[in-house]
């Protein structure tokens, strides 16, 4: 009998700290988010979605998730102007990279590369693409993991798969 009142009163404390747990996430945003579908850039079989949540502070929390992401490496995230199929585009904001263990990248974007703030409203009218590198430096860093038209561009669906992602600046 003791063990099923443990048993009774531990699955009451986990339901209030879940119960906790989303009212906590119900006052750090507003309910507004968009998702895009991220492709294979390479011949790596990766893929995935970036979520784009709006905070009521207006600033956007990212999220990218991946599969087939393996080991210790941390793969670069960036925002670029323009369509991906765009060669050469500008950062337009570097965010977190995601980690090879969990194929995972968060971020909370509140301005853009060069310091200008950016809200959730402008960041999802902007017309951009993500990319995820293979490395930070080095040769592999021209290697495109994964990407995907974000934003405005997300209605432009011109690229084709792998072969229509633009290689980026080397600098």
């Amino acid at each position: 009998m003791r063990m099923k009142k443990l048993i009774w009163v531990l699955g009451a404390m986990v339901l209030i700290v879940a119960c906790q747990d989303n009212d906590q996430a119900k006052k750090e945003f507003t309910g507004n988010q968009a998702v895009y579908p991220l492709v294979a850039g390479s011949q790596y079989a990766i893929d995935g979605t970036v979520m784009f949540q709006e905070r009521v502070d207006g600033s956007t929390f990212i999220t990218v998730l991946i599969s087939g992401t393996e080991g210790k490496l941390e793969h670069p995230v960036h925002l670029h102007l323009g369509n991906i199929s765009e060669p050469g585009a500008d950062v337009y904001a570097l965010l977190n990279p995601v980690l090879g263990t969990t194929g995972r990248s968060e971020t909370t974007l509140m301005q853009a590369s060069d310091e200008t703030p950016v809200s959730y409203q402008q960041l999802i009218a902007l017309d951009v693409c993500m990319k995820i590198h293979l490395a930070a430096s080095g040769p592999d860093r021209d290697i495109i993991l994964a990407g995907g038209n974000v934003g405005a561009s997300a209605a432009d669906d011109s690229s084709t798969g792998r072969l229509g992602i633009g290689v980026c600046k080397s600098e």
